[in-house]
């Protein structure tokens, strides 16, 4: 199978790409001669063109489409959000439906459905929120809209929908709480009690493996390793596997909406170029139980977790 993937110099889209590349003639979006080196360590060939500007013969010769890139940032501008995000996946849609690719995976995330509420016991069935104050989930929803609505005789769309995605090579939630214990500057919020699930880099990959094969046009799937956790106990464990305690200081969730709001501002007022200490999203997200259901992904995709989260943390052990 001939499959064209976006994102791979990224954490999730890199490790899919080296997993499936095993067994599938993979080709994957460059942008430098730095990224074509990466992906070709992938065991992927590079194609050189970029998110928002794909063409058809791009695209030529392969079946299936996996979109994983995107902008995933907690801070930054709708000029930025809203062309990669929403455009980019409208304009990669048009070129594989041009070029008669057969099935387009997207890869999601719970915060398409997030205002700022609590989500429990989440699954498919729960519409989209009527409006969302944050980029991130706004604009992702938007483009999972888009794709989900593409579905069409010949052409199946599907989305994966990851929550707190860890393992491996991940560059994103490890790293920069390490980086905040280094400089000082961690703390709970709410004391880290926040019920969440986590999806372990492992478990997406057999998901989207899956997903080559199964599932239902124009249909979302929540993907997540079994279980669930506590904010504080899984970042604890997390750390803990790299040998650092993580301190006490935690502050009300309130109090860190409201000063992740004011930080904003003041960061937007005085057209201040670095990422804010705190954002308001950072803080929803983190004072915000989530606990989510995986039921149609066992039934129609046949998803089960492939790796636990205590075998996963055991093997970040150092």
């Amino acid at each position: 199978m001939q499959t064209f993937i976006t994102g791979a110099s990224g954490f999730i889209g890199g490790a899919i790409a080296k997993s499936l590349s095993t067994a599938h003639d993979i080709r994957a979006v460059s942008r430098s001669d730095q990224s074509d080196d990466a992906v070709r360590r992938l065991g992927v060939t590079p194609v050189r063109c970029e998110l928002g500007s794909v063409r058809p013969e791009h695209l030529a010769g392969c079946d299936v489409v996996i979109h994983c890139a995107a902008f995933v940032k907690q801070w930054g501008t709708r000029e930025q959000f809203w062309p990669a995000n929403v455009d980019g996946t409208a304009q990669l849609l048009d070129a594989a439906k041009q070029t008669g690719i057969r099935r387009f995976i997207f890869i999601s995330t719970e915060a398409v459905l997030f205002d700022g509420h609590f989500l429990r016991d989440l699954d498919e069935s729960m519409p989209y929120p009527a409006h969302t104050q944050f980029l991130y989930p706004e604009t992702k929803a938007a483009a999972e809209k888009i794709v989900l609505a593409a579905n069409a005789p010949g052409f199946t769309t599907i989305s994966l929908r990851l929550r707190f995605v860890w393992g491996p090579g991940d560059n994103t939630t490890l790293p920069v709480v390490k980086k905040a214990v280094k400089r000082g500057m961690y703390m709970w919020i709410d004391g880290g009690r926040a019920k969440t699930v986590t999806t372990h880099i492992a478990n997406v990959v057999h998901a989207v493996t899956l997903a080559l094969t199964r599932g239902r046009g124009g249909e979302s799937y929540f993907i997540t390793d079994d279980g669930t956790t506590t904010v504080r106990e899984f970042l604890t464990a997390l750390l803990g596997t790299q040998g650092i305690q993580l301190p006490n200081l935690s502050i009300p969730g309130t109090m860190a909406r409201a000063l992740g709001w004011l930080i904003e501002r003041a960061w937007r007022l005085l057209r201040l170029r670095s990422v804010p200490p705190l954002t308001h999203f950072a803080a929803a997200m983190a004072s915000s139980d989530c606990t989510i259901r995986i039921d149609k992904a066992r039934t129609e995709l046949e998803y089960t977790p492939v790796i636990t989260r205590e075998q996963g943390l055991a093997e970040l052990m150092l």
